[in-house]
This record gives C-alpha cells, sequence and structure tokens, in this order.
C-alpha cells in the first residue's frame, strides 16, 4: 500500500503538468521513431545482402572459377567431375525484363549440394520435373513476380519467399538460352574440396573458400554505419529533451519529495518508484516511438534501395517487414534512453540532505559541480577526437573522431555562453541592462542542453550541406570530362553489335568510334572492373586524371601500364609507378601504374587498360558499348537514325545530356536520406527549445515578478525575455559554423575516404550558412514566442501570487 501511496502523490505531478508530460513522452518518441527507424532501414537491407549472399549457399560453399572472371569451358567441369570432385555448375548473367533488369541463375538441381538450402526446387517431384522440362520453370520473389507479369520470352514463374528481389533461378539449360550463353559456366560450387585442382587445370582454374562475409556486406558497410551514426545522433538530441524534462519535473517536486521523506518515505523505496514510474513512460513512449519509426522507415526505404542500387548495384526491396527484434531493439532502447536522461535527476535526489531537497542553493551547487565535470569531459573528449585523428585508420575510427567533437563541441557550449554573457554583463549599462546579462546566466543552465542539441544540429547540417553541395560541385564537373562524348550505343547481342559498327563506319558524322569493354576480375582482394579504351584525343584532354606519369598515356596504350580509380589506389596503396597484378584467364597480368583518376560514385576498383591488350587477356569478353563522337548539333539527328534502322530501345542509344541527368538523379537519391535524416535532427533541436522554454515559463514568472513590481512593464520584460533567447540562439548559430567547417572536414578526409575511397575537396557556401542562422533564429523564436505571450498576458494576480509560492 505504501508504494502505490507514493506512486498516486508522485504521478499527481503529473495531472497538474500535463504539457511536461507530453514534453517527457515526445522526446521518448521522437528519440525511439528516429533510432528504430534507422535501425529497420538497416535490418531490411542487411536481410535483403543474406539472401542475395545465399544464392547457392554462397557464404557456406566453395566455389571453383576461371582467373579474371571468365566462363568455364564444359570439358572442364567434365575433366572435374571424373576426377571425383563433386561439382554443381552455374550460369549467371542479366538480362533486360520489364522496367528494370533480372539477374538469371541457372543450375543444375541434381547436382546441387544439399548445404545450398535456400534455392533447393523444393515442394516435391511435380515441381522438379516441371523445372527440367523443356518449358522450365523460373523461381522468383512475389514483388519480382508481380513486375514481369505477362512479360515475354520468360518461362512460368513460381515464387520462392528466400529470393532476393529482381532475380530468378531456372534450370541452367534454360539459362543459356536466356543469356546466349551455350556450353559455358559461370563457377562451380561444392561442398567439400578434396585436395588440390587435378593436373592441367590447375592454371585455368582456382579454388575459393566459404566467404566468410560478402562483397556486398564490405563494400556497404560504410553505407550502413552512416545510417546508424546518424540514427543515434537523432536518438541523443531526442533525449536532450527528455533530460530538460526530467529534470525539470524533479526540481518541481522538491517540496512533494521533501514531505515523503519527512513522513518516512525512504530514499531507496522513493528511488525505486520513480525508477518503475519512469519505466512505464518509457514503454508508453517507446511503443509509440517504434510505431512511428516504422513509418519513417516505410517511407525513407524507396530512397535508400535506389541510393543502394544507384552506389553498389544491391537489389533490395523497397517494402519494409516487420520482425520482432527490431520492436524488442526500439523499447530497449527507449528504456535506456530514459534511464539515461533521467539518472542524472534521480542520482541527485538520492545524494541531497533531507533537508536540502528543497533548498536551491543546494541544487545550484549541484549544477556548478555538473558544469565543471561536464568542461573536463570536454576537454578528454577533445584530446580523444586529436588520438583518434593521430591514431587514424579505419572507418569506426572516423566516427569517433567526428562524435567526439561534437558531443566535446556540445559540452563546452555553456560555459562558452556563460563566458560570452559575463562579457556582456561587465560592459553592460544601466541597471535593467545588467540584470538582462546576469539572468541570462542564470537562465542557461536551464536552456542549456537545448542549445546543446541545437549546437550539434546545426553543425551537422552544415557539415553534411557543405560536403553535399561540395560533392554536387565536384560530380557535375566531373560529369563533364567523364561524358565527353555526345552519343553512347550499346548492341543487344554480338550480331546487333557488328551490324552497328557496320553502320557507323559509314557515317561521315560519326568522327569516333570507341569501344567501352570491360572484364570482371579481382584486385586486392576486392570486386574490379577493367575497362579497355581505345588511344584517342576524347580521354587524353578530358579524363579527370589525380597523378599521372609524363608518358603514361603512352605506356597505357602500348599494353604496358594501366590507370587505375582513386578508390582502388587507396585500398591497395598504389601510386604512380608501382605495379599492379591483374588476374586474367590466362595468369596473372603485371602491370605498371601509370595514373590515378578521379571515379566519383563506384566504391568499387576500377582499372584501364588499352583496348587491345584488354581483348588479348579477355578474348571472350562482349563488345557491345561504344562512345561515339559526332558534332553535338547532330547527336539528335544521328540518335534518330539510329532507332530508325535498327529499332533500338530506348536505353541502348543515349545522348550524352541524358546519361547526366540520370546519373544527377541517382546523386540526388542518394543523398534523400541523409538530408532527411539531417532536417529530422534540426526539427528535433527546434522541439527542444520549445519545450525547455516552455517548461521554464512558469519559473520565469517567479523570476521576473520582482522587476514588474518596480515597475518595469509587462511588455518591455517579454521584449527581454524575446531578445535573449534570440541572441542565446544567433551565439550557439555562429558557433556552429566553424564546428560544421570541421564536421565537414572529417567527413570528407576521413570519412569519405575510408567508406568509399575518394576525397572530395572542400566549397564554402555561405548563403547556405545564413539560411541556416536564419532557421536557428527561426526556430528560437518560434520556441519563444508562446512563453513570451504567457508572460505578456499574465496578470497582476498571478505576478503577484509568486511572491507567495514556497522558494
Amino acid at each position: 500500500m505504501r508504494v502505490l501511496a507514493v506512486l498516486g502523490a508522485l504521478v499527481s505531478h503529473w495531472r497538474r503538468q500535463p504539457v511536461e508530460l507530453v514534453t517527457l513522452l515526445v522526446g521518448l518518441m521522437v528519440a525511439t521513431a528516429l533510432w528504430s527507424g534507422v535501425q529497420a532501414l538497416n535490418a531490411e537491407a542487411k536481410t535483403s545482402y543474406a539472401r542475395a549472399a545465399s544464392v547457392l549457399a554462397g557464404d557456406r560453399l566453395s566455389s571453383v572459377t576461371a582467373p579474371g572472371g571468365a566462363r568455364i569451358d564444359l570439358a572442364d567441369f567434365a575433366a572435374l567431375r571424373r576426377a571425383g570432385w563433386d561439382v554443381s555448375p552455374i550460369l549467371e548473367g542479366d538480362i533486360r525484363m520489364g522496367t528494370g533488369g533480372l539477374r538469371v541463375i541457372g543450375i543444375e538441381p541434381l547436382t546441387l549440394p544439399a548445404e545450398a538450402e535456400t534455392y533447393q526446387v523444393g515442394a516435391g517431384a511435380d515441381r522438379l520435373q516441371a523445372f527440367l522440362e523443356p518449358a522450365g520453370l523460373g523461381l522468383v520473389s512475389e514483388a519480382t513476380r508481380l513486375r514481369l507479369e505477362g512479360a515475354e520470352g520468360l518461362p512460368p514463374l513460381a515464387t520462392s519467399a528466400d529470393l532476393p528481389p529482381d532475380t530468378m533461378i531456372v534450370d541452367i539449360g534454360l539459362a543459356e538460352r536466356l543469356l546466349d550463353a551455350p556450353d559455358v559456366i559461370s563457377r562451380l560450387v561444392i561442398a567439400q574440396v578434396p585436395g588440390p585442382l587435378p593436373d592441367g587445370l590447375a592454371g585455368r582454374l582456382e579454388v575459393r573458400g566459404p566467404q566468410t562475409s560478402g562483397d556486398l556486406e564490405r563494400l556497404t558497410d560504410s553505407f550502413h554505419l552512416n545510417l546508424t551514426a546518424f540514427g543515434f545522433l537523432s536518438f541523443v538530441v531526442g533525449l536532450f529533451i527528455v533530460y530538460a524534462a526530467i529534470g525539470l519535473a524533479f526540481e518541481q517536486r522538491k517540496p512533494m519529495l521533501r514531505t515523503l521523506r519527512a513522513i518516512g518515505v525512504s530514499a531507496r523505496l522513493l528511488t525505486a518508484v520513480m525508477l518503475a514510474e519512469l519505466a512505464a513512460l518509457a514503454l508508453i513512449a517507446g511503443l509509440a516511438g517504434v510505431t512511428v519509426g516504422y513509418a519513417i522507415a516505410a517511407s525513407l526505404l524507396p530512397d535508400v534501395a535506389a541510393s543502394l542500387r544507384g552506389l553498389y548495384g544491391a537489389r533490395v526491396p523497397g517494402t519494409l517487414s516487420l520482425a520482432p527484434s527490431w520492436w524488442a531493439a526500439g523499447l530497449g532502447m527507449s528504456l535506456v534512453g530514459a534511464l539515461a536522461a533521467g539518472g542524472a535527476s534521480l542520482w541527485r535526489a538520492w545524494r541531497l540532505p533531507l533537508l536540502a531537497t528543497a533548498q536551491p542553493q543546494a541544487w545550484l551547487g549541484a549544477q556548478r559541480r555538473a558544469l565543471r565535470w561536464q568542461g573536463a569531459a570536454s576537454i578528454l573528449l577533445a584530446l580523444g577526437a586529436l588520438a583518434a585523428f593521430v591514431a587514424g585508420g579505419g572507418l569506426a575510427a572516423g566516427f569517433a573522431l567526428m562524435g567526439s567533437v561534437l558531443i566535446a563541441a556540445a559540452l563546452a557550449l555553456p560555459g562558452v555562453l556563460a563566458a560570452i554573457l559575463a562579457f556582456g554583463e561587465r560592459r553592460a549599462r544601466g541597471p535593467l541592462t545588467v540584470w538582462a546579462w546576469a539572468d541570462g546566466r542564470q537562465q542557461l543552465s536551464g536552456l542549456s542542453l537545448a542549445l546543446m542539441a541545437l549546437l550539434i544540429a546545426l553543425s551537422v547540417n552544415v557539415g553534411v550541406g557543405t560536403m553535399v553541395d561540395s560533392f554536387r560541385r565536384t560530380f557535375i564537373g566531373w560529369l563533364d570530362q567523364r561524358l565527353a562524348s555526345e552519343v553512347y550505343l550499346t548492341g543487344r547481342d554480338a550480331a546487333e553489335a557488328e551490324a552497328l559498327v557496320a553502320w557507323l563506319d559509314a557515317r561521315p558524322d560519326v568522327t569516333a568510334r570507341l569501344p567501352i569493354w570491360s572484364a570482371q576480375t579481382r584486385l586486392g582482394g576486392w570486386p574490379a572492373e577493367v575497362y579497355g579504351f581505345q588511344d584517342h584525343p576524347t580521354y587524353r584532354d578530358n579524363w579527370p586524371m589525380l597523378a599521372v606519369l609524363p608518358d603514361g598515356w603512352d605506356r597505357v596504350a602500348a599494353g604496358e601500364a594501366a590507370l587505375v580509380s582513386e578508390q582502388l589506389a587507396r585500398r591497395a596503396d598504389l601510386a604512380p609507378g608501382d605495379a599492379l597484378d591483374i588476374p586474367t584467364p590466362e595468369g596473372v597480368w603485371r602491370v605498371t601504374v601509370a595514373g590515378i583518376y578521379s571515379d566519383y560514385g563506384n566504391p568499387a576498383g576500377q582499372a584501364m587498360v588499352g583496348i587491345d591488350a584488354l581483348t588479348d587477356r579477355w578474348p571472350d569478353v562482349e563488345r557491345l558499348r561504344f562512345a561515339l563522337r559526332t558534332d553535338p548539333a547532330n547527336a539528335q539527328s544521328l540518335i534518330g537514325d539510329l532507332r530508325a534502322e535498327f529499332a533500338l530501345e530506348a536505353d541502348q542509344v543515349i545522348d550524352q545530356s541524358a546519361i547526366k541527368d540520370f546519373s544527377r538523379r541517382i546523386f540526388e537519391r542518394t543523398f534523400t536520406v541523409t538530408i532527411a535524416l539531417n532536417a529530422l535532427t534540426l526539427t528535433v533541436a527546434g522541439i527542444a527549445l520549445f519545450t525547455s522554454l516552455l517548461t521554464l515559463s512558469n519559473a520565469r514568472i517567479a523570476q521576473l515578478a520582482p522587476l514588474w513590481a518596480m515597475g518595469v512593464p509587462r511588455r518591455r520584460l517579454a521584449f527581454i525575455e524575446m531578445g535573449r533567447t534570440l541572441m542565446l540562439a544567433a551565439f550557439t548559430a555562429l558557433l556552429a559554423l566553424p564546428l560544421g567547417l570541421l564536421v565537414a572536414w572529417v567527413l570528407t578526409a576521413v570519412i569519405n575516404v575510408e567508406a568509399f575511397g575518394w576525397r572530395l575537396p572542400i566549397f564554402v557556401f555561405p548563403v547556405q550558412w545564413a539560411i541556416l542562422v536564419g532557421l536557428a533564429l527561426l526556430t528560437a523564436f518560434t520556441a519563444a514566442l508562446w512563453p513570451v505571450i504567457r508572460l505578456g498576458r499574465a496578470t497582476p494576480v498571478t505576478l503577484l501570487r509568486s511572491f507567495g509560492n514556497e522558494r
């Protein structure tokens, strides 16, 4: 009964202060929603990767491949089977189908190892018989089946819940027809490797062990860590709201706490009931937050899927699935956040003497001690940030550096603002002006958390905005260099490509026909492409080189050297003049690195060699794509003639401007999620400032009443209150600008390099900064408007009543 009585007394505070209760619940809900929404996005993407990686149990089975990504001959497959190797053939490739691509994977179900559970045909003998019949059967996901419904040239479709989107499993014989690749194999899978490869095959084939981490997961770790960092940042900013609300609630309940302790309630029981109360509020807010987080994730998932597809070629569904673990994690974060936000207030109430609980000076002393600890923590974090920068290495170290910088700056903010206000107080003239500056210092303790949230949100917006706009400016210039040709052409197959070449050679308005042929391989243990290019001024005059040997282009054209992308150079620690080993179907080809070029938007490695060198070492390379040089005024006429002569589809012949527009759209969608999270974080900071001012408005009445009693009009007091709030917000925004530039430097020079392999130049955007400062002032004005209106409308009775309240 005593527990219920104590709980009833504590809950009565929320009935009297419903705004504070709403503030607390909204803060926890927003924090949980942003965190759980980001985690839902990451979980959905990683589940899709796991499905893709489990194609034929690729993460658990060894495979036999040809060096450089070449196809395997049927004769080599037969030789391995005769030698006792229980290998099963796989044929993979992409075809154009409907409004998008389709990954076709051909299997031989009778020899497929039992460990490849995901893509067993299953469903009994009838389904296996249908799969092996000449008409065949295609296994796809439900979403893919709906997209392909009615498409011509495909077998009957059946659904499989384990398949990733835009992927179809068929019998290998049917895959040969669909991919126009007779008598070849992409790879062979085997459950157990019996020993070394037989004599005669060791030079043409190689064995790769089970993959503990897929290439896609390795490439996309940076993307998910970036989202996680923003989600955690939003969570922390949201907790500022909770911290302020809980702190104010404890401050207002001090007389109640003193009374409860005086009538015999122990500190242990009182603290336990407070914890139970806080946990109940956290569960209520957590449930609402997880629900809102699901809605946020569902709305952002299409942009995440577009980003992953544009950057990495990852196939991620555009719909969100629910997992119990996700809900549990969201509720857990809500509880942890509530305890983190309320722990300090609980500790102060526990440690203060019984009769000191209601003494403001005791609480002020605790706040001063906390401020000293805060300053010490800021210095330690700044030193930690410096140590992380000096140590360097790794994406996690980069985010640790940025996190340390942000938190150190936030912890130092109250001290910096206090120093600015103290300076203003010393320079002030007149009693009311001196009081305004001094009162600002006193009010700073109640607003410091909200201002810290505003500082973090503004600095991250400056940093990310600077990075994105710098990337936008650099990316557009880079596109102008890379897309120098006027028309880009792709044949459907080899026969059509040959006919296109013959037709183009007879056109006098086509001044150059430059092949764009490439082969897949692995460089430095990572998937990579080797491109062949024809020596032409188009490349020498326009290619975006970062560093090149004096005779680099000549050596590449002669087949002695290669140009490598910045990503590959950083990953493999290459510089012009170094040696590079390139796996090819004929063995390892050692070349000299002649130069390094920028390749934004492509996390994978890339190398460029002379076209003859490419076709000599990859004789089976697809020769379907070309870049055409012509007078820009004739580009549309040439495109029209090509489409009329060969009935080409829209994506087979594209002009330069269309590719640029497409690339820019991919770029914009790639950063949509980051920009959206930025906006949400700034919104949360605004809510924190609003709730802090709103919850402090009652306390301000008691502090301003003496001034009113001495003759200062209420309207003038309201203007002073508004002016001080705007001043604090302006100081915070100005301090956020250099911090934001430091964040931008960390993002571009540290995190971006570790995540994607390229470094961007930093440009400054003063107009953007002015807009953000204006938004900060608008946020502060909006947050202070209602408390100021309440003050301006306060009746004399309300002001006089404050003199009778216990202080």
